[in-house]
């Protein structure tokens, strides 16, 4: 009888490196090839029209469908002369995956086929939206939703399809996906971070929000994927017993890249570059056969539409290569899970980073400012991040390992941290000291002399400040950027504002406005203080520490997801009009309805392991031993058989308690599907499904242990993360 493992081990071990064809000339000669970028705009639009699409995207106001119309037929010319024939609007629906649906550029008049790419046809498109979750803001079958064009992103080729990136809305004008939303959360960053740069530069006309992501994923060679069911279906592994040797060596981080993986970067990287993708890093991370590769930071929505895009490249090349990426938060137990570290930052139109410390006092007030801010708004709307990257799959993640815990905290470094102390307790003619000619200095040490690498780092810190931006490290491998970013955006505007209001109000009543800067920022240093933590995020203590200051601290995902509705963050939400109350709750219901959905399928497929892959396995191996019990009892005694029959009787014990704990799990998943709503679902999952889900594991484990290697047919972790 043939073992499907084995049979996937002998393909797996015949698969070498894929060449790879470089494209002709320098990186800087196909960088962006297959996107339709302003310069190239330059040979296919009027420069009087180009003129004013670019007035109109560089200060957020609508295209007139007149220019729509011009800039269409442009797009086509170029499109069609580099092999395209169909068109889609690319959009990011609430799936945290993108869609597409393909139109050929052609259509039919009196019989006659005609050549046709509209400026109707670039503005908006009514894909069937019936299937998309909404989370009840349209019914079923009201399929009726919008995409329509996104020009501050630029169209671009994947084959010989012209990719056109929207947003996508309901017909009734509500965001069905993540890009409307972090759009709007964006501009209103801008606009309330351009209010608070005129205390400092008169010349700040606006302010974008940067991104720059880190993407780490998994490989793992294909027919060892399609041995393992809970692989191809979950993208996790249910069950698998831990490698003798896994990451404890710490041997794989940064070490030589292996060839066939190497040959996979490679093609991705060119693939990636092709398509205006500036990715720059690539290295081996901590755990087995887990990788990094990252980009140079950009504009926040190109850079959430570059990561989406990286990611189906990345699953079509590996392909090539006979691997599988697996971008699941958690695919092994017990080793290193992956994220997706979004480093964000704000810079003005005049190029400071916001975040960075200056090389005057002035400057430097103008980052304390706006580090504070930041502070004030991770303090209070701790539990709102923390929903915004909590997931069924990030669940796993967090907490484990290398991972930040869940709770959410803020990493500053000693330096820094000194000098909010010492503002904290200096009083306004200590800090600012203002001379007859008007110069100003602080007299809080050398805040002139930060040095752009201040701080250590915090390994434990979900929320880090890291010399000039923060690292959100809680973001998931698989999730949208957009999630966590349209939250921590709106979040930092709406306390500008708050902060604006505040330092206008007293200004109008004939303070000065330093004084008045200092005295607001030392309030807040005091008021958000319980959100920085520069120690180990992983200790007990500090969870108990955590719950004392008054953090989030609900380990439950269906539960805090509940952030989402209450009271401040709607607020926030309606007073920066990034989600109305109505987008909220449809966001929640869409959540719960995922995390039910993603348990219902693992408590399956685990069922369906134990059925079809453990028991049988552990029966054979069974009937081996009592065929050998009774050869040995013919000829030793029954003390020296003993052994066998105890090895036996573990055997036993485990088969029965696998067939009970599928059976119960069954029960309680039946159950849990009988509840009224998805939230109530969600918690019935969580609280009686996902337990059973871990005994079984550890019975699961415990048998892979036991059974003869050759009977066993998943592939076995050491396979899994060792062969490349």
């Amino acid at each position: 009888m043939s073992n499907i493992r084995f049979e996937a081990l002998k393909a797996a071990f015949k698969h070498k490196p894929v060449e790879v064809v470089e494209p002709e000339g320098k990186v800087k000669d196909y960088f962006a090839r297959d996107v339709f970028t302003r310069e190239k705009m330059k040979e296919y639009i009027a420069q009087e029209i180009l003129d004013q699409l670019f007035d109109d995207v560089d200060n957020g106001r609508t295209i007139h469908r007149d220019i729509a119309n011009v800039v269409a037929i442009g797009i086509r010319k170029w499109a069609t002369e580099h092999g395209a024939t169909h068109f889609t609007h690319w959009f990011q629906p609430l799936t945290g995956g993108t869609a597409e649906k393909h139109d050929a550029f052609f259509t039919l008049k009196n019989g006659t086929l005609i050549e046709e790419f509209s400026g109707d046809s670039l503005y908006q498109q009514e894909p069937d939206a019936s299937s998309f979750p909404s989370g009840g803001i349209r019914n079923t079958f009201e399929a009726r939703g919008y995409s329509a064009w996104d020009p501050s992103s630029p169209v671009f080729l994947i084959g010989d399809t012209l990719c056109i990136p929207t947003v996508f809305v309901a017909y009734t004008g509500e965001a069905l996906d993540y890009k409307t939303p972090l759009i709007r959360s964006t501009a209103a960053l801008c606009h309330a971070a351009r209010e608070v740069c005129s205390y400092f530069d008169k010349q700040v006309k606006h302010v974008h929000s940067n991104l720059g992501w880190e993407q780490e994923y998994f490989l793992v060679d294909e027919a060892l994927y399609n041995a393992r069911p809970d692989l191809m279906l979950t993208g996790r592994t249910l069950m698998g017993h831990n490698s003798a040797k896994s990451q404890q060596l710490e041997d794989h981080y940064f070490g030589a890249i292996p060839a066939r993986v190497l040959a996979f970067m490679r093609d991705l990287e060119y693939e990636a570059l092709c398509a205006g993708i500036p990715v720059r890093t690539r290295h081996n991370e901590v755990a087995p056969n887990q990788f990094e590769m990252a980009p140079i930071y950009e504009e926040m929505n190109l850079s959430n539409d570059h990561n989406l895009l990286v990611m189906s490249i990345m699953e079509r090349v590996a392909a090539k290569h006979h691997f599988r990426v697996l971008l699941h938060e958690k695919p092994y137990a017990g080793v290193n899970g992956s994220g997706k570290h979004c480093n964000w930052s704000m810079e003005t139109n005049t190029g400071v980073n916001l975040l960075a410390p200056g090389k005057n006092p002035y400057q430097n007030l103008q980052f304390i400012t706006f580090l504070v801010n930041v502070l004030m708004a991770v303090h209070r709307h701790n539990g709102l991040l923390k929903a915004s990257i909590v997931s069924a799959t990030n669940e796993h993640r967090l907490g484990a390992n290398e991972a930040p815990p869940a709770i959410i905290s803020v990493f500053l470094g000693k330096q820094i941290s000194e000098v909010l102390d010492k503002l904290e307790h200096a009083s306004a003619e200590e800090a600012i000291i203002i001379n007859a000619k008007k110069e100003m200095k602080l007299g809080v040490g050398n805040i002139p002399e930060i040095l752009l690498d201040n701080t250590d780092r915090n390994r434990t810190s979900p929320f880090a400040f890291t010399g000039n931006r923060f690292e959100f490290r809680a973001v998931g491998s698989s999730a949208n950027c957009g999630a966590a970013m349209l939250a921590l955006n709106a979040a930092v505007a709406e306390q500008l504002m708050l902060f604006k209001e505040e330092v206008d109000k007293r200004i109008e009543q004939g303070e000065a406005k330093e004084l008045v800067l200092f005295d607001i920022i030392k309030k807040y240093i005091v008021a958000c203080k319980a959100i920085r933590f520069d120690g180990n995020g992983y200790s007990d203590e500090w969870k108990k520490e955590a719950a004392k200051r008054g953090l989030d601290c609900e380990t439950s995902v269906p539960k805090i997801i509940d952030n989402y509705l209450l009271p401040d963050t709607i607020q926030m939400f309606e007073h920066t009009d990034v989600l109305n109350e109505s987008e909220l709750h449809s966001r929640c219901e869409v959540k719960w309805e995922t995390y039910v959905k993603k348990l219902q399928i693992e408590s399956r497929m685990m069922g369906d392991l134990v059925v079809n892959h453990v028991l049988p396995a552990a029966k054979r191996y069974q009937t081996m031993l009592l065929k050998n019990v009774l050869t040995v009892k013919q000829v030793f005694s029954e003390d020296e058989s003993a052994s066998l029959n105890e090895m036996d009787y573990s055997i036993i014990k485990q088969i029965e308690h696998h067939s009970g704990s599928v059976e119960l799990m069954t029960e309680a998943r039946h159950k849990a599907n009988r509840q009224p709503d998805e939230r109530s679902k969600a918690l019935a999952y969580h609280d009686t499904v996902l337990p059973y889900m871990a005994d079984i594991r550890d019975h699961a484990d415990a048998l892979e242990l036991i059974v003869d290697d050759e009977l066993w047919t998943l592939p076995k972790y050491r396979e899994l993360m060792f062969i490349h």
